[in-house]
């Protein structure tokens, strides 16, 4: 019998850091997911997003990119634009598919083409409470939505600048936190039930959800919540009856295909007291930290590291 040679290692470009209230969280993404393609034999080099980037990546000439900048300007398309400028594979989406997603009120629109339920909302810009009135504004919200409501950026993650509000004074310290982050604003009408997040990856046979992650936090997902530890508890897979779990999964597959998406993403569902899940936002470079959801999915799927490698090894390329 015939031994197979293995693959040849190859030289990856991992890009993270950038400007955006993420770079933090980006960094370690970054750091976290190139220790690991190093411990398969890969080169790897970090590459913060700067003045220096393009033509630090001309130097390097890699044979395959992964962008993890988090938040606007990682996710909304324009990044991936200078790497297909560059004719450079990548691991993620394409740069329409990442317009779609990022901007939450659109990505919202999208998916119900698809079928999925979002929650009812409406997006204003910081402009017209000046112009007609924060009072009036507020008070024409809440009584089209109801209250409680949940106040996010029009873009970004992480949870930041994202509130519960359950009455008026909640909505106006909502608001404010929320326009700290971001000119537009999505209130939506809060859901309550199970939040779920199931994560989807394509390394060249097609889209496959991996195993739901259940979140459970002290008060709400927060930022706080998210990246320190104690505040949250996460369980893989999510314990939910069989059948919950196959919809969730194929939720999350329904919202990938239908905004167009590519290597890898993660949708963030709410599973209601009826077992109906809607909808809450997808990510296009989810987090890929030591508490992030991606890297827990993966490994109760049963093997991270190889993920990574199929990953690399099955990129975005531009025809």
């Amino acid at each position: 019998m015939t031994q197979q040679a293995s693959p040849e290692p190859l030289r990856i470009a991992v890009l993270a850091g950038g400007l955006s209230h993420e770079r933090d969280i980006s960094l370690r993404s970054g750091h976290r997911v190139a220790q690991v393609l190093k411990h398969l034999g890969h080169s790897v080099l970090v590459m913060d997003i700067d003045a220096r980037t393009i033509g630090a990546l001309r130097a390097y000439s890699p044979d395959v990119v992964w962008p993890l900048a988090h938040g606007g300007h990682g996710e909304d398309g324009g990044l991936q634009n200078v790497l297909i400028a560059l004719e450079l594979p990548y691991v993620g989406t394409h740069s329409d598919g990442c317009q779609r997603s990022s901007f939450k009120p659109t990505a919202k629109a999208t998916v119900r083409t698809g079928g999925v339920l979002s929650p009812d909302s409406v997006t204003l810009p910081r402009a017209y409470f000046s112009q007609l009135g924060a009072q009036e504004v507020l008070g024409l919200v809440a009584g089209h939505l109801g209250l409680p409501v949940v106040v996010k950026p029009n873009q970004g993650g992480s949870g930041l600048g994202v509130s519960y509000a359950s009455d008026a004074d909640e909505l106006r310290s909502a608001m404010v936190a929320c326009f700290s982050y971001d000119d537009r604003a999505l209130i939506e009408r809060y859901v309550a039930g199970t939040e779920i997040a199931v994560s989807v990856v394509d390394t060249g046979e097609g889209p496959r959800a991996l195993p739901p992650v259940e979140v459970v936090s002290e008060g709400q997902y927060d930022f706080d919540a998210r990246y320190n530890p104690g505040r949250s508890e996460y369980f893989v897979p999510a314990r939910l009856p069989a059948e919950h779990l196959e919809l969730v999964q194929e939720t999350a597959l329904i919202v990938h295909r239908t905004l167009g998406l590519g290597n890898i993403s993660r949708t963030d569902l709410i599973l209601d007291g009826d077992g109906t899940p809607w909808f809450i936002d997808v990510n296009v470079v989810p987090g890929m930290t030591e508490n992030s959801l991606l890297p827990l999915a993966a490994e109760a799927d049963g093997d991270l590291p190889g993920l990574y490698d199929a990953l690399v090894r099955n990129p975005f390329v531009h025809p």
